[in-house]
């Protein structure tokens, strides 16, 4: 996929680095042609996304990490690019950056939302744009509807999957996440090199999505 990175003097871009500096911990994304920003996150919001970093721990040293408030440039416009709250990325993702802090879309094998005061677009628009991205996975926790939406299998442009699941419900990773990574991995401190299979199967529960505050 070939990525198309920031031209100089875009006026979206340039309205995104003043809001960053107007308004630090705020979230900043040019989705869809769109400028979004997302206040910080509340209690609930941050306590799912400290249960889940915890449940997504076995994808460590298989060829991929967890991250959190790594960007995705997007390939659907010059300017647009996404903050996921958490994501499965490939080892080595820094060295794919593109700009502000965002790296290009094929290293990352899941990106996951909770909802807050963009719900609609986190259910809507970003869907799109991660299956224009060729994200394998997107994983959205729907507090207002108390389910976890999983889209899967990108193709043309849209998820071909889409499963719901309610609360007190627990589903497991889609297969495509944790198999083998597509970038050399980077040494870890035991002097093996972190791509050691496909790990073992990952079940996550929706409750872990949908704390509040």
């Amino acid at each position: 996929m070939t990525v198309v990175g920031p031209r100089v003097g875009t006026p979206l871009l340039d309205a995104a680095e003043g809001l960053h500096e107007a308004l630090p911990g705020h979230r900043v994304e040019i989705v869809g042609g769109r400028l979004l920003v997302t206040p910080p996150r509340d209690s609930g919001h941050a306590r799912s996304l400290t249960r889940l970093t915890f449940a997504l721990a076995p994808f460590r040293g298989h060829g991929t990490e967890v991250v959190q408030g790594v960007g995705l440039w997007l390939p659907t416009g010059d300017e647009d690019h996404a903050v996921p709250d958490l994501a499965v990325v490939e080892v080595g993702f820094g060295k794919h950056a593109v700009a502000f802090n965002c790296c290009a879309p094929e290293v990352f094998r899941m990106v996951v939302e909770i909802t807050s005061s963009n719900r609609i677009t986190d259910l809507t628009t970003k869907p799109q744009s991660y299956a224009a991205a060729a994200v394998p996975v997107y994983v959205v926790g729907d507090r207002r509807r108390r389910e976890v939406v999983v889209f899967s299998d990108p193709r043309g442009g849209e998820y071909r999957s889409r499963a719901v699941y309610p609360s007190g419900e627990r589903f497991l990773v889609p297969e495509v996440v944790r198999m083998g990574s597509d970038f050399p991995a980077e040494p870890r401190s035991d002097g093996s090199d972190g791509a050691d299979g496909a790990g073992p199967p990952v079940e996550l529960d929706v409750d872990d999505f949908l704390s509040v505050e």
